[in-house]
């Protein structure tokens, strides 16, 4: 059994469509667990009558907003299914895309978790997320943002699942844990892939379960003060939590410049404050984020991740190159 897991936070312009686009898959074996975040514009109500209507549907109303990781995580506490699916709320799916992530994920006993193929809404020719990377200056990012879908035909280990549409194997979840909760939302899902690596399992992307993603729709944009603030306080939160000291001392150069960059970006866009805050706070309380367990593979793992971020400078590099020439 596959439960499909949707957080929402006053989604209401966006969730007919997205469950539509359910109710046409091409596998039966799922349930559709909708998780609302205390959402005051209509949805929380329209939900309800849709669970009345659908018995595959289940809502739980939550009466505040929990973020993305306290609402996903209420979901996995409630489900005990093979596998978890977790769906953004403005996305719209293939009729096939739930079948053929089960296929994807289900090649391997090692594979933890699977990112589908998210497209832009607005240009379905161009990519908006083939999976997750991150990079030496401690960036995350997404793999062909903004490039052809044609270029990223080929299924791919990628460092994180991005957690907008992906499955992952519940019984790996119950063993390594589920979102951290101090992040409410953004980059949690690169943590989660993170502590996966570190427990020794494989992340995959495919191209052939696809969704048309609209992108940054419960913040309302690509840029604003709150997620500005949010991530890079996250961002924080994410590499003391998964790097262990020695590691840390080695990327301190390359984890500084990267700061020092994202805080040119920022200043650019009129979101420097903001932006210092969310750095501040992450120092402040990053020990609220518990340190991941040693890698299963000892130094191996730490190696292997290392030159992934390392790869993935170059990959980002090629990929920004790409998009601004």
């Amino acid at each position: 059994m596959i439960t499909v897991i949707i957080p929402n936070y006053n989604g209401m312009k966006f969730l007919p469509d997205c469950v539509a686009s359910l109710k046409t898959q091409t596998i039966g074996e799922f349930e559709i667990l909708i998780i609302d975040n205390g959402s005051t514009d209509g949805s929380a109500q329209w939900l309800e009558k849709e669970a009345a209507d659908d018995s595959r549907i289940k809502v739980v109303l939550l009466p505040e907003n929990k973020g993305f990781a306290g609402g996903v995580n209420e979901g996995l506490r409630r489900t005990e299914s093979e596998y978890v699916l977790l769906l953004n709320n403005d996305t719209i799916a293939e009729p096939d895309f739930i079948e053929n992530l089960k296929n994807a994920v289900g090649k391997s006993e090692d594979i933890f978790a699977v990112s589908a193929q998210m497209i832009k809404s607005s240009d379905h020719s161009l990519i908006d997320s083939a999976g997750d990377g991150i990079n030496w200056l401690g960036w995350a990012y997404q793999r062909g943002i903004d490039e052809k879908a044609e270029l990223y035909q080929k299924e791919a280990d990628v460092f994180s699942a991005c957690a907008g549409a992906a499955i992952y194997r519940k019984k790996i979840l119950d063993e390594i844990g589920f979102f951290d909760e101090t992040h409410f939302a953004y980059l949690e899902d690169i943590d989660l892939s993170w502590r996966a690596r570190l427990a020794g399992y494989r992340i995959l992307y495919t191209p052939d379960a696809r969704v048309y993603h609209l992108g940054s729709a419960t913040s309302g944009s690509k840029y604003n003060s709150f997620k500005v603030q949010i991530t890079s306080r996250n961002n924080i939160y994410l590499h003391y939590k998964n790097q262990p000291v020695p590691q840390l001392v080695i990327n301190f150069i390359p984890l500084l410049l990267g700061i020092l960059g994202k805080a040119v970006f920022f200043k650019n866009m009129g979101y420097s404050k903001e932006y210092w805050d969310g750095i501040k706070e992450g120092i402040k309380t990053r020990k609220k984020c518990r340190k991941a367990p040693a890698a299963r593979k000892g130094i191996t793992a730490y190696l292997s991740i290392e030159w992934i971020m390392i790869k993935g400078l170059i990959e980002y590099s090629i990929s920004f190159t790409k998009r601004h020439i």
